[in-house]
């Protein structure tokens, strides 16, 4: 099965491309073009990030009165005109910190897996994840740029719960918690289930369960690191 197979069956036929895939399980095709596409998002969305990180050290009283008003005002001109170096790093260290949030998240996916079967291995794991991701870095993002180029901003673009609340502040902690609820991210891991299941050789209800927990696991660490975070703002 050819890779632009994979991405339609991904799409239109999941249940069939994954059990393939439990069999032969490619990865670094599918790997590759994620990669490459969220590498684009990334480098696309930079100037919008760059406008709302601007506008949010603008409006924090916390920031400048903790900073002192030179130090704060210094920082604020070092997000608007980053030096050269800093934009690389920045375009380097994307790929490279998604690439590594793949790898830990199949080998806890795996140990998960674990707990009920004693089949599968990594590879397999590894493959079936990425293929799942073309539902949120191919669709999903183009989605996302469309309206963040729309909106002009990042932070205020989503296509989770929280669009069902427009007036909510994306610094507050209940936007925080149903950003976490994203169509792309519930479509991902509904069809990651069919793949778990071939793999672990279990039903595709305990392969759900772990595809979901793994989900609520990382969707728990998301809101708990969004959340300090906001607090220094």
């Amino acid at each position: 099965m050819n890779l632009i197979s994979r991405v339609k069956g991904v799409f239109f036929n999941p249940q069939q491309t994954f059990t393939a895939l439990s069999k032969k399980p490619h990865w670094l095709d599918a790997f590759l073009l994620i990669l490459i596409a969220f590498t684009l998002f990334s480098y696309l969305a930079a100037p919008y990030h760059q406008r709302d990180s601007v506008q949010l050290w603008e409006n924090s009283t916390k920031l400048r009165e903790t900073l002192g008003e030179e130090a704060y005002q210094k920082r604020i001109e070092q997000i608007k005109n980053p030096p050269q170096w800093q934009k690389i790093l920045g375009f380097v260290l994307a790929p490279v910190g998604f690439s590594i949030g793949l790898l830990i998240s199949s080998l806890v996916i795996l140990l998960m897996g674990r707990m009920g079967s004693l089949q599968g291995n990594y590879v397999q794991v590894f493959s079936a994840l990425v293929h799942a991701n073309f539902v949120d870095k191919l669709l999903g993002n183009a989605l996302r740029i469309f309206l963040i180029t729309g909106k002009k901003s990042v932070m205020q673009v989503t296509t989770s719960l929280a669009i069902l609340f427009p007036n909510l502040d994306y610094t507050s902690k209940t936007y925080i918690i149903l950003s976490q609820f994203d169509f792309f991210q519930f479509w991902l891991f509904g069809i990651l289930g069919f793949g778990l299941s071939a793999i672990f050789n279990i039903s595709l209800k305990r392969a759900l369960l772990i595809s979901y927990g793994f989900w609520l696991i990382k969707s728990l660490l998301n809101i708990l690191m969004a959340i300090i975070s906001m607090q220094y703002v």
